[in-house]
């Protein structure tokens, strides 16, 4: 039997849990994986997997294996795929990495519609506010939002976005509504705290021409926009955030846009890859459909 082929039934063996399931993603039948897998356990004189009725679980041989083993397969499938993709076709999997936020509010119907149109096409998206390793971690594209450190990446700019201070009505009758920036800093405010850096509670905001900075503080810092959000539905205090990702909540009244009169700080956000001498037709579809749903000019 071929070598790749059995470290392959292997590999999805574990990674699905029985030859069955393993079989549907290679579009084999379950007997014929376990064929493959018995061979190669022939082969090396090891028992990769304990077999049971519901599930196979692999023996501290078969992790060791499996180890090495996914390493092999994963380069084996992107070679085929590299080469199939320098014919044209859009096809195979994208590795991709988002901030929270922005990913889970904004990207993913941007995602969801792209893969209604590219069938053959398959996404993987992480979403992390720390900064990845583009290379080191294997991505194909990464938005990033803010100033950029590494510059040997390809960069496509995409939008930019205004954040907006805002509160529950609930919070502000119970406190009072702030009329000018400095007027934070008596407040109980949402602080957004990055992975990387110290926690965002300097907020600045600008009028005519004017910037203001205030430093804001809370009982209350994490690391997710969507949670700071749901925490100021619920009234416990003031929260800057996308101004698009929070019009939803100023139509429904649950959130109520504060200084309107000043505009907030605003984010670059782009797309990132690493550099190729061909960009395989996959990260190009994916990175113009992009541009043209964030772009400058969208």
């Amino acid at each position: 039997m071929d070598r790749l082929t059995e470290m392959t039934c292997f590999v999805r063996t574990v990674e699905r849990g029985s030859f069955a399931t393993a079989g549907r993603v290679l579009s084999m039948s379950s007997q014929l994986v376990g064929k493959h897998v018995a061979a190669l356990e022939e082969r090396l004189g090891v028992q990769l997997l304990v077999r049971t009725t519901r599930r196979h679980s692999v023996t501290e041989a078969g992790q060791a294996f499996y180890d090495r083993c996914r390493a092999v397969v994963r380069d084996a499938e992107e070679a085929e795929t590299a080469v199939a993709e320098f014919g044209g076709t859009v096809r195979g999997q994208l590795t991709v990495s988002a901030p929270h936020t922005f990913g889970s509010a904004r990207l993913m119907p941007f995602i969801a519609d792209y893969l209604a149109g590219n069938e053959e096409v398959s996404i993987k998206l992480v979403l992390t506010d720390r900064t990845v390793d583009v290379v080191g971690e294997r991505f194909d594209a990464v938005i990033r939002i803010g100033e950029l450190e590494d510059s040997s990446l390809i960069t496509r700019r995409l939008t930019s976005f205004r954040l907006a201070a805002c509160a529950s009505p609930a919070y502000l009758r119970r406190r009072g509504r702030p009329l000018a920036p400095l007027d934070l800093g008596d407040h109980e405010c949402l602080i957004y705290d990055y992975w990387f850096k110290p926690p965002l509670a300097d907020w600045t905001f600008e009028k005519d021409g004017e910037v203001v900075t205030v430093t804001v503080a809370g009982r209350l810092q994490v690391n997710d926009g969507r949670s700071l959000i749901a925490s100021a539905i619920a009234g416990h205090g003031i929260v800057l955030q996308d101004i698009e990702i929070l019009r939803p909540y100023f139509v429904t009244g649950e959130l109520e846009h504060l200084l309107p009169a000043y505009a907030g700080p605003l984010r670059e956000i782009r797309v990132v890859y690493p550099p190729s001498r061909q960009v395989p037709p996959k990260l190009r579809s994916f990175v113009d459909a992009l541009v043209e749903s964030f772009g400058p000019g969208a």
